[in-house]
Formats: structure tokens, sequence, C-alpha cells
């Protein structure tokens, strides 16, 4: 292990777990860029990305992160070449049918959001089989974001709410910020205390924008098949020096969470 990895251990082993984040997002980018340098087809970026999945959920489970979600495809991904989607469907139903039994023995509860309608019957049916399998496991929740946007999430909560409106089941007057957010995927669980992106982009993709709202933001050069333990820890080592003080001064955000003990700005609590 180099000195960078061994003074981002030193740092988390002194930080209390109390500043961990709770709910940790990934936009995972770089796989074909790492390919590409490696003169290879851009299908072996995206199973060398799969190892720095699993590496990371093991962080996640020794550091005890509550949630975990990772953005495997959006809704714009479709547009990338016939072939690049083809083999991430693959790849996709593999791991489906390979990696949640591994995933259901270590406790993880897999969760899977998005529009599933153009996905084959065999992936819909495997994300269910998945889902229920880890259902009752308490450890930390995987969140896969697959044909997911951000846009569309809001819209479909939206329109769940407008039906309802129309159907005479809510008031107009119930709609509001609140409602909404009951709507919205992942409601019931804590909002993403932090968003890291690799791949050198610095921005969020229409990636869980209704959700991110407080979230604070890491940008890494670093190619996701190159994103494991020694970085996760990096990232995580980043958050605990931010002073997030959700509109309040730094006086009064100290004090708060001194009294309350809050991690992270829970709208589900």
């Amino acid at each position: 292990m180099g000195n960078k990895a061994a003074v981002g251990e030193l740092q988390m082993d002194r930080a209390s777990l109390e500043t961990v984040p709770r709910h940790v997002a990934i936009i995972m980018d770089g796989n074909n860029r790492w390919a590409k340098r490696r003169s290879l087809p851009s299908a072996a970026g995206h199973k060398a990305g799969l190892e720095s999945v699993r590496s990371v959920m093991r962080v996640c489970a020794e550091l005890k992160v509550e949630v975990l979600t990772l953005f495997a495809f959006s809704s714009e991904n479709w547009r990338r070449p016939e072939k690049e989607v083809s083999a991430l469907m693959t790849l996709f139903l593999t791991a489906l049918r390979q990696e949640v039994k591994k995933i259901h023995k270590n406790n993880f509860r897999l969760r899977v959001i998005g529009n599933r309608s153009r996905f084959s019957d065999k992936i819909q049916q495997g994300i269910a089989d998945a889902e229920k399998l880890t259902a009752n496991n308490d450890g930390c929740t995987v969140v896969i974001a697959a044909d997911y946007g951000g846009q569309w999430d809001i819209a479909q909560a939206a329109q769940s709410l407008a039906a309802d409106a129309c159907a005479g089941k809510i008031e107009l007057s119930d709609i509001n910020e609140q409602s909404l957010h009951e709507r919205i995927c992942l409601s019931d669980l804590p909002m993403p205390d932090l968003c890291i992106r690799t791949g050198g982009e610095h921005r969020i993709s229409n990636f869980l924008l209704w959700q991110m709202a407080y979230s604070e933001l890491y940008f890494t050069d670093t190619y996701w098949p190159d994103f494991g333990r020694e970085a996760f820890y990096e990232a995580v080592a980043d958050f605990q020096r931010r002073d997030r003080r959700f509109g309040r001064t730094s006086n009064e955000s100290s004090d708060a969470s001194q009294t309350t003990g809050d991690k992270s700005e829970d709208m589900s609590a």
C-alpha cells in the first residue's frame, strides 16, 4: 500500500463513524476510456469496472455505509452503439445471475431503480428475483440505477400525483415538496450525503436530481476500473473535511450537529 493509501486509512481510523456518509452515490464513469488506453474493446472496460463495484461494496460494509447507489445505465445510454449496449445488457444479466448469491450471502439488500420496461423479459425477471432474494437483508442497501434519469424520476412522481388529483384522491393543495418527495425513487432511504464521479468529468448527468439537493460532490480523474479501496477512502476523508451547513451559518451547523447528532439531510425522517 502506497503512502497516499496509508494517509487515507489513517484519516479514517481517527474519524468517528458518525462522520461517515450514510448514503454514497457514485457515477461510474471512464470504463470506455480505460479500455481504449489499453487497446481493448469497451466491453472489457465494463467488465473491469465490475471488480471496482465489488471493492467499493466491501468498503461500504466495513464502514457501515447504509446506502450505496450506483449509476449503472442512464436513460441516455441507449444512444450508444448497439454493440456496446448489447454487451452492457449481457453483463447486467450475468451480474444479476452470478453476483446476487454473493450479495445475499454478505447481507446486502439489492434494489433497482429506473424504467424497467425497455429491458428484456430475462433482465426484468432477474431484477425481480434478486430483489426478492435480498429483501429481508439488513446490511448495506445497494441501489442500481438502470435506465434511470433524474428528470424521468421527477416526471413520474408528478404524473402519479396528477393522476391522484384527477381521480379525486387528493386535493391540488396536497401537492407540495413533501408529497412529491414521497413519490420519488428512494424516498424511504436517507438522501445521498456524498456523490462521487470518476473519469474526470465535472457534472452529475441527470443523476438523482431531486435526491442530491444537499449532497457533497466529489470529482476524480481516476477511471472507474481503477477506483478501489484507496480511492474510496480518499473520497470519504474529503467528505469528512466538509462543513455541511444546509443554509445555516458555520456556528449554527456545528451547534445543530452536536445537539442532534444529524448526519445528513434526511427528508424521509
